[in-house]
């Protein structure tokens, strides 16, 4: 990727209106935010730039209202929580013709705008509804790396009225990622869990070339076992996924990347019962493969002990129940322990794996976790991301 536009010093924008994208599409219950990291990732830029005498204009969607209705998506719960974290008031406003001057003339630094997408113009690109956006603030910053794959209008649009840059945390995802992708250290290994092997297969073909490692997990190993010959009883798989399972091994070979899948797996016959460890030949009929061995763990402990990089995306378990997380805790407890003792470069991103590493309150070994979903995922698959696009160095 080229290199992006940054800011590297923030008395540059003093005494500026900075409309500033975040990601604030955080999870709301009964009317109060029930997970602030996304919030609280932010604290410290925000603050560096009210110190810096900047007017902030915090700008993000919260869920798909043209799709759902507008009920219970206003952004007003993220500005209370976010006083508490940011120690300021916030003030909120609606997005009309009458914002530019409410921001201009009124007292405070910092504010937020209502939902982004309460007007259609923001998911259609719409220039008039990004150049409205614009004329609020002097300065656009993208923090909002996860929202960075989508040609949106307070992404992509605004881009073209306003100077334009990428923030911090973008540069911080971009970064780790690249240590993953082109400047790695070797061995480098890469675990991939989750259910659909549909969905990763991009991800899994576009870093083979790159991976020594390449361990499977979660159930899309399920397919990989039917592939192999081998009964998954009741447990979950894809149908018609054998050309895609076929290709995953040809690039392995193609590339010398060594796939490595279970070798044993816990099963039960139900998910609020305790699950029973099995060589993946001994699981019958009436078995749901939830999560994996022991013998599993402890081989993908010794290939994390080899390697000096890993990236991590996908549970290898059903890690919501307790009984079934065991596997993915002891993967993240590994990553972690390797982190700290033999300076392994540790790389983890999506919804899922962040919950599952959070779980295991190993969320502070890490090297880099990016709580994005989609775009850290288009952006390992070789994908280019609009957002990121618009904001690159001619």
């Amino acid at each position: 990727m080229s290199q992006l536009k940054s800011i590297d010093d923030f008395t540059k924008i003093k005494d500026k209106k900075v409309f500033l994208r975040v990601d604030f599409n955080v999870p709301i219950s009964g009317g109060r935010v029930s997970d602030t990291t996304k919030i609280e990732k932010l604290e410290t830029n925000i603050t560096h730039l009210l110190k810096n005498k900047c007017k902030v204009i915090l700008a993000s969607h919260l869920g798909r209202p043209q799709k759902n209705g507008k009920a219970g998506l206003s952004l007003l719960p993220v500005k209370q929580i976010a006083e508490e974290i940011f120690n300021q008031k916030i003030e909120f406003l609606e997005i009309n013709q009458s914002t530019k001057q409410k921001i201009d003339e009124g007292e405070k630094k910092l504010f937020m705008l209502e939902n982004l997408r309460f007007d259609p113009g923001e998911e259609a690109n719409s220039r008039d509804y990004a150049n409205l956006l614009s004329s609020f603030a002097e300065i656009y910053i993208n923090e909002a790396f996860s929202c960075s794959h989508r040609a949106h209008a307070s992404i992509h649009s605004i881009t073209k009225f306003i100077d334009s840059y990428a923030g911090s945390t973008i540069i911080d995802e971009v970064n780790a990622l690249e240590k993953v992708f082109s400047k790695s250290q070797k061995p480098v290994a890469c675990l991939v869990g989750g259910s659909k092997i549909s969905s990763k297969i991009d991800l899994i073909t576009n870093l083979m070339p790159k991976m020594d490692f390449m361990i499977i997990g979660g159930a899309m190993a399920n397919n990989f076992f039917i592939n192999d010959g081998y009964n998954i009883g009741k447990s979950l798989f894809e149908k018609n996924v054998e050309n895609t399972i076929k290709k995953i091994y040809a690039e392995a070979d193609k590339h010398n990347c060594k796939l490595i899948l279970p070798e044993d797996v816990v099963c039960s016959k139900k998910f609020d019962q305790p699950g029973v460890n099995k060589k993946i030949n001994e699981v019958n009929d009436d078995d749901i493969i939830l999560d994996i061995g022991i013998d599993s763990t402890d081989k993908i402990d010794q290939m994390l002990e080899q390697s000096k990089t890993v990236l991590w995306n996908g549970p290898f378990g059903l890690f919501e129940y307790d009984n079934f997380a065991n596997g993915t805790n002891d993967i993240s407890r590994s990553i972690a322990k390797y982190s700290k003792k033999n300076g392994l470069i540790s790389v983890a991103g999506g919804g899922d794996t962040f919950a599952a590493i959070k779980k295991s309150n190993q969320q502070h070994n890490f090297t880099y976790i990016s709580t994005a979903g989609g775009a850290f995922l288009e952006w390992l698959e070789g994908k280019m991301l609009p957002g990121l696009k618009v904001l690159e160095n001619n």
